[in-house]
This record gives structure tokens, sequence and C-alpha cells, in this order.
């Protein structure tokens, strides 16, 4: 079983998540982290086990060819840079979300990547948390029929008592609501409903608390889909709530239908239909994601580099397809107009 050492680039809070979790799989080591800030190699390593490098050159970092993995942890507007330099230096990617802030710079990514012929692992980390796994095989058992209504929504208050408020709030930082936040809900949509949308028509509004008035963009968006077999969807990214965290779930198919953690479906004729039956898992509650699916996914991109294969449902290419319709209902929505899908 081969070994990889991953370099991390960034060292804010994803960071600290990154790495325990791909320190617990089998294949995963960090022995690097890059920052502008000044770092202690004999602190990280204490605090995060192993031996741990610091660089304060990326480049530099990049050259080290005991390196095999690199993660982007950095600020969004930087993704893009930092996923061509890696790619261009051989290295396999894992990207955090959002991929960047412009399709054109996803689509330098893309052609990066295929000409490195490197393989890549996008953090929509939901697909592999607990609640999407199980959501997933209830869909996959049939129990629901064809879906042909969905709808996952994203309430998370991110004001000036959450970390990432204070690049967030900017148009060249968060980007929009779904960019910064609310493309996790929307990813997952896609991931239970399947096929390829083909427009999106979607609506912009903001709180006027005084918590969100620096925000450079409208903070709630709502964003309805039309799929190419004609089925259709909802997401809502609404990051100007004053509640609990919350991601809403609900998928509508033609044998029973699915609301957050509760089922129902016809072909178990035992089941009270005037009651929901209840699956059992760590539902995705927090904007920090307690049941920190990161090691479970990071798991299944070193299998897979093993295999010498694409990671299962969180390539680029499958993030890509969520990005194209994210850019479309961000353009959607400055003008309230349907935009076709690329």
């Amino acid at each position: 079983m081969k070994k990889y050492n991953v370099g991390i680039i960034g060292y804010g809070w994803v960071a600290t998540a990154h790495i325990p979790a791909i320190n617990a799989t089998t294949q995963g080591q960090v022995t690097a982290v890059c920052s502008n800030r000044p770092l202690d190699p004999a602190d990280m390593s204490r605090k995060h086990g192993g031996t741990i490098k610091a660089y304060s050159a990326y480049d530099a970092m990049l050259a080290d060819q005991s390196i095999d993995v690199i993660s982007v942890c950095s600020y969004p507007w930087m993704h893009a840079d930092h996923v061509l330099k890696a790619a261009r230096a051989g290295k396999q990617i894992i990207i955090e979300k959002p991929l960047a802030l412009s399709w054109k710079q996803c689509v330098e990514m893309r052609e990066a990547v295929k000409k490195a012929r490197v393989r890549t692992c996008v953090c929509f980390e939901v697909r592999y948390s607990t609640q999407f796994l199980s959501i997933r095989a209830l869909i996959e058992s049939g129990l629901l029929g064809e879906i042909h209504y969905g709808e996952v929504d994203y309430f998370h208050g991110i004001g000036p008592w959450y970390g990432q408020y204070r690049w967030n709030i900017k148009k060249n930082g968060g980007g929009s609501s779904l960019l910064s936040a609310g493309c996790h809900a929307l990813d997952a949509l896609l991931l239970c409903m399947g096929g390829d949308v083909t427009e999106v028509q979607s609506l912009a509004t903001g709180s006027r608390s005084k918590h969100f008035q620096a925000y450079e963009y409208k903070t709630t968006q709502v964003n309805l889909l039309r799929f190419k077999d004609g089925r259709v969807g909802k997401c809502a990214s609404v990051i100007d709530c004053l509640q609990p965290y919350y991601f809403h779930t609900h998928l509508v198919g033609s044998e029973g239908s699915l609301l957050d953690n509760k089922w129902h479906s016809q072909k178990l004729g035992s089941l009270n239909k005037n009651k929901w039956s209840e699956l059992s898992f760590s539902p995705v509650d927090s904007g920090d994601v307690k049941d920190h699916p990161y090691q479970t996914q990071f798991q299944a991109f070193f299998d897979a580099l093993d295999r010498d294969e694409e990671m299962p449902l969180t390539s680029l290419a499958d993030a890509l397809r969520s990005h194209a319709v994210l850019f479309a209902a961000d353009a959607s929505a400055k003008t309230g107009k349907p935009v076709k899908v690329a």
C-alpha cells in the first residue's frame, strides 16, 4: 500500500480540519504546511503528529519531490492559482469549495488537470456524510420510486460571530450566498436528483438585520432548477438567518418521500401511511460539519489513487457539473430571468 505525503496550502480553520482527517486515513500523512503567517514546525509536529515542514513560499513546497498531494485550503480567490500550479507540478490535488469565483477559472482548472493527468478530490464532503450516504442508499433501493421534485436548502447565519465573516462579506471574497456556503446544498440536491440541469431561475434578497449589512452581495438566494427530463428542484441559500443551522432536505418520488431524517414508502405496505419512519444517522447540522465526513472522503480519494482512478462522487468533473449550475444561478439572480446551463 502506497503512502502519500500531503502538503497543505493555507493554515486556517479548514486546514486544521483537513490535517487530522488526512492523517487518520490508512495512506495519507501531512508532511508540509505553507502559510503567509509564521509557523513553528516543531509546534505543528507536536500538535498534529509526524514531522511537518513549514513553508512560506508555495513554489518551494511544490518543488519538494517528497510531496505527492497538495490540499488547497487557501482563500477562495486564491484557489485557481494554487490548483493550476499544483497541477503543473504534477501533484494530486484536494480542493476546498468553491473551486473558484468564476466559471472561466473553473475551466482553466479542468484543462490544467487534464493536461497534467493528475487526480482530484473536491471538498463537497456532504456527499460523504452519513446523512447523504444513507439518503443515497434509500434512493438506490427504489423505495422512493422516481424522484420528480427535490429541495435542499441551506440555513446558516454567517454573521460577525463566525470566523469566515471577515472575508465572506466581500464580493471578491465570498462571491455570493451560493458560492460562499449554499453550494453544499445545491451539490447535495444534484446528488439526490441525478440528471442534467438545463435552466435555472433565481431571486435574491437580504436581511435588514444590522448583523448582515456589511455584505456586498444579496445574502438570501432562492434557485429553481429545471432538469432535462422535466423534473424540477429548489435550493435556497440563506446565510443571513438568525436561527440554528439547518440543512433542509425534502425529496418527493413516485413511491414515497423523504423529509430530513424521515421517510415513507408505498412499497412497504406494512408502514402506517399517516406517520413517518425514521433513518438513524448523524445529521449535517453545523457549519463546522460535526459529522466530519472529511476522513471518509479522503480515504476514498487515497483508495482511488491506489487504483489510478478518479475518485467517486467528488472528483473535479463532479464538482464542475455543480459549479456550472451554481454560476448559472448567480447570473440569473442578477436579473431575475432564467439562465440556460452550459
